[in-house]
This record gives C-alpha cells, structure tokens and sequence, in this order.
C-alpha cells in the first residue's frame, strides 16, 4: 500500500530511502538518529554528513546508506516543541515535504520515515502523527511513492486519547465473543446435517432436477466484483486514479482489478475501496459480497470499520491508525 504504518527497527527497513531525524550540525545523536549513524557506519557517515556541513530545520540532505539495507539516508532537522507558537507546525511539515522531494529527485520508489521530533524533541505525538500522516497523503494525490511511517513500539504511536476511547466503547457494545459465534455455527452446522440426512432420500430424478436448478442459478449470478467496483466509481463520478489513491491501493494492483474481471481482492483491500467510495454500511456490505465477503461483529477488525463508516469518517489514513492501535491489519494493498 502507497502508505503504511508498521512497527519495526527503520535501520532495518529494505526501502530505497530511510530519514533520519538529524540535528541541524548533522552530528550522531541519540535514539533514531544515533541508530542510524552505528547501523550505516560511524565513520562514514560522519565523514559525509561533515562535508555537507550544516542543515536547517525543516530543510533536508541526503547521503549514502553506507551498510544499511538502504541506499540513502535523509536527514532533516524537525523542530523542537516550544509551545506550537514558533512555527513548530509549518516546519514539521516542511522536514516531511523536503524529505519527499528529495527521494523523488533521486528516482526513489520507497522510503521509511520515523515519526520526526517526537522524542527528545518533544513534539506531541498525536499532532505529529497528524502532520506526518496528512503531509504524506497529500504528495502521495500527486506522486507514485511507497512510504512507511515506522514506529518502534505503542509506547511511540500518537493516536487521539479520544477517537481510541470512542473506538474501545463501541467494540464493547458490539463486539460479539468468539465463543457466541461458535456456538451458532455450530447449530447451523446440525441443520446442515439434519437436511442432508433428508435429501439423501430424494429420489434420482430428483436430485437431477436440484442439480439441474442449481446450473441455472449459477448462470444468472450477479456481477462480478470488478463490474460492480467500475460501476460504482462511474456513478460516483470519481475517476480510477482519485479512487485508487483515495484507497491506499497500489496502480498496478488497480490495473489488474480493472483489466480482470474475475479477480477476487483481499477483505481488507475491498473494504479500502469501499471507503473510498464512501459507501454507507448496507452497500459495504453489497461490495463485500460481490467478493465473497461480509462484516462480522465476531471480528474486531470489522467492527472498527463499522464505526468509521457510521462516523462517516472516511479518511483512510486516519482508519489506519486507529486499526494499527487496535493491532488489526491495515486497508489497501
């Protein structure tokens, strides 16, 4: 998926471009920054950080990767947190925006941000999230990038206090145990026994005339999943590329939807354009179907969805970061 939030160890991210959160004398420092420099190479780093000199904050600069699986390294200075009266804002958005630019200057495909001025820096994580998240979706409308927002551990993650206490109330109220939904499986599992033991006594030309039935039914099935999902798009008047982007769906997965009428996407990636279409609960369910799917209020993952669509709030990436606190998978593809 175009952007993606995943917990993981950025010196070890295999993308073309990892950002370091540098201070502005491009000196090793500590956390993100002093891992980067020990896992690239001290030395050389160091060595090709001096010849560039100074970086201002909210400008950026880039070097080899030296022994990371990267082949660049970024650095950009974010702002210190004095308040938020200083610009903090503008700048933050600056270090992602120049950051971007600059991969896409180097013909980079993919690249891995740490969340910038959140740690000794002191920048609220929950509007730094914001930030890097809205900063990001904006260059990804306009430009084909693979970008990671990469968090070590929950403890690093800014999701709102509020939408995550909203979210927590509403899996309460309709979250439904695992055990319950077993339980009616397995009544309808006994039914399902209980009429086979009755068709068994069908005679022949009876089963020939089900059997015939069901080859008719099978002739008259609906659309498929890609003639509905074109469908939709046409009377949304949405065009393919604000549909893909607006799903966090990769182009070239898109093209393959669109040129195969009988591909079948994953859950998570139906339910992505499902957002983007910004389709109310009972025509989520229609698409999902047309895919072989449906939502379940034994699934948490489903019933986070439900909410969003409830809320009407259909900003995927804002779903995302709810889904990642919530460790469920993410939309898109």
């Amino acid at each position: 998926m175009p952007l993606e939030i995943v917990r993981h160890d950025i010196t070890k991210m295999k993308v073309d471009a990892i950002v370091n959160a540098a201070n502005t004398s491009l000196k090793m420092g500590g956390g993100v920054c002093g891992a980067i420099f020990r896992a690239a190479g001290i030395h050389e780093l160091q060595d090709a950080c001096d010849k560039m000199g100074d970086c201002k904050v909210g400008e950026a600069v880039l070097t080899d990767g030296f022994y990371l699986e990267a082949k660049y390294i970024i650095h950009t200075p974010g702002p210190i947190w004095r308040g938020g009266s200083h610009q903090e804002a503008a700048l933050l958005k600056a270090s992602y925006n120049n950051s971007l630019e600059l991969a896409k200057n180097h013909q980079c495909e993919s690249i891995a941000f740490p969340l910038i001025s959140t740690g000794i820096y002191g920048y609220p994580k929950e509007e730094a999230l914001q930030i890097a998240v809205s900063t990001i979706s904006s260059f990804l409308l306009h430009h084909e990038m693979l970008v990671y927002l990469v968090v070590f551990d929950k403890n690093s993650f800014g999701l709102s206090q509020k939408l995550f206490t909203s979210i927590h109330q509403f899996i309460d109220e309709h979250y439904v145990e695992e055990v319950e939904s077993t339980f009616a499986r397995n009544r309808e599992e006994d039914f399902i026994w209980e009429f086979r033991q009755e068709v068994e006594i069908f005679h022949k030309d009876q089963l020939k005339e089900a059997e015939s039935s069901l080859v008719n039914l099978l002739d008259q099935l609906d659309e498929s999943f890609s003639e509905r999902l074109l469908r939709l798009i046409d009377e949304k008047e949405m065009t393919d590329v604000e549909t893909y982007k607006r799903a966090n769906i990769d182009r070239r997965l898109f093209s393959k939807i669109r040129n195969g009428s009988e591909y079948t996407p994953k859950k998570k990636t139906t339910i992505a354009f499902a957002i983007a279409l910004r389709l109310n609960v009972e025509e989520t369910m229609e698409l999902l179907a047309a895919a072989g799917y449906t939502l379940s209020r034994s699934n948490k993952f489903d019933v986070i969805i439900e909410y969003f669509i409830q809320q009407e709030n259909f900003n995927i990436h804002e779903i995302n970061e709810a889904l990642f606190a919530f460790d469920q998978p993410l939309l898109g593809a």
